[in-house]
């Protein structure tokens, strides 16, 4: 009878899934991008996955968060994320970091691949910081916020991105301290307007599902090409 990996196996072969089994892989952010991306890597094999985020699931998450429902209001997202990884593959190890990732709240581990799945520049900016420090490769979710197209979602480096208002900030922020270029999810689309004032930006769960498996194909790509 094939086994959960069934179909992975007969993709990618036996040597690159042992690959995939033997990684960790770090997620920052738990929500809209991080939650698919941390479905995908669970689905793919990936042996141990580490779920950062400090922030509890809330009603106006249900929209574009796979973890949120209606059963998991309030619960802490790493935890939410964690139950639903065993759900999939009770096999795959899982390591909670209830934390607000920041240059004061640096993880212990060091992972093979991050994912970089946070809203907040300052935290973004730490992370890529930790992760050239530390010689750890990482991919990062730009703007998915009032974007409609999901065909319009690629990856390319930060150098390279056009039409995201994040983008542009994260540039700038990175010149200045002396980082290199790396690997974003980003989207060609020009933002949308928004048909109502509001603080937070509208966002929908085409296009960030689209960046969070994105992410995830980048990291399971660079996992099996890289060098055992």
């Amino acid at each position: 009878m094939p086994d959960r990996l069934h179909r992975c196996r007969l993709l990618v072969g036996e040597e690159n899934l042992a690959k995939l089994q033997h990684a960790t892989v770090m997620v920052v952010g738990c929500g809209a991008v991080g939650s698919f991306a941390i479905e995908a890597l669970a689905r793919s094999g990936i042996g141990h996955i580490i779920l950062v985020d400090f922030d509890k699931i809330e009603e106006s998450n249900i929209n574009r968060q796979l973890f949120a429902t209606q059963n998991t209001l309030e619960h802490k997202k790493t935890t939410a994320a964690r139950e639903r990884i065993a759900a999939i593959s009770p096999n795959i190890l899982v390591t909670e970091l209830d934390i607000f990732f920041d240059a004061g709240t640096l993880p212990p581990m060091r992972p093979d691949f991050v994912i970089d799945a946070i809203d907040t520049i300052t935290s973004k900016i730490a992370l890529y910081e930790w992760c050239e420090q530390n010689g750890i490769p990482f991919i990062s979710s730009m703007g998915a916020a009032r974007k409609t197209d999901p065909a319009q979602v690629k990856i390319a480096k930060l150098s390279k991105t056009v039409a995201c208002p994040l983008a542009r900030q994260i540039r700038k922020l990175v010149r200045e301290r002396g980082l290199g270029d790396f690997p974003v999810v980003f989207s060609t689309e020009p933002p949308a307007p928004q048909k109502t004032p509001d603080k937070n930006m509208g966002s929908i769960i085409t296009v960030t599902g689209t960046f969070g498996l994105a992410a995830a194909n980048h990291t399971i790509k660079y996992i099996i090409n890289s060098k055992s």
